[in-house]
């Protein structure tokens, strides 16, 4: 809860979701410009802010995924000169392990795919697909986009 959210536990998240992100962009990025083209794909979250879904006890996850498409945006206007495109993957539930807290309680889970039209929970391999597709030169005028990949979840 974010009350009891201590400061330690949100610049951890913030290290690792938003920084990480910062870091491996950039590294990327220097030698993306020697080559002049390249492309960059972020994966940020349905729990990222502006999308219709607040996530209780999750501020530090939600800001770190939220500057993670605010990142992209800027970079994508910065990168485009150089041949690299930058965009994000907002996923929505995704049969990670970051569900399993759900799994166990049959209860939130039902409650979660009540959300979901497609009412099951996305593979992981959707997602690497839609990487492969936006890493590829068939999304070659895409940049700056957040794709939001969640079985209709946000339309509902």
């Amino acid at each position: 809860p974010f009350l009891e959210l201590t400061e330690e536990e949100w610049s951890r998240t913030i290290d690792i979701n938003l920084k990480g992100y910062f870091l491996c962009a950039q590294a990327a990025a220097k030698e993306m410009v020697k080559q002049k083209s390249g492309v960059i794909v972020n994966i940020a979250s349905v729990a990222s802010g502006q999308v219709g879904i607040g996530m209780a006890t999750l501020a530090h996850y939600c800001a770190s995924k939220g500057g993670i498409i605010a990142m992209t945006e800027a970079l994508a206007v910065e990168l485009a000169p150089f041949g690299i495109r930058v965009n994000a993957i907002a996923p929505g539930m995704i049969e990670t392990p970051m569900i399993d807290p759900m799994k166990k309680d049959p209860k939130m889970m039902e409650a979660m795919l009540a959300k979901v039209p497609m009412q099951r929970v996305g593979k992981p391999e959707e997602v690497s697909n839609l990487v492969l597709f936006l890493a590829s030169d068939v999304s070659s005028y895409i940049t700056g986009s957040t794709v939001i990949i969640d079985g209709g979840w946000l339309a509902g």
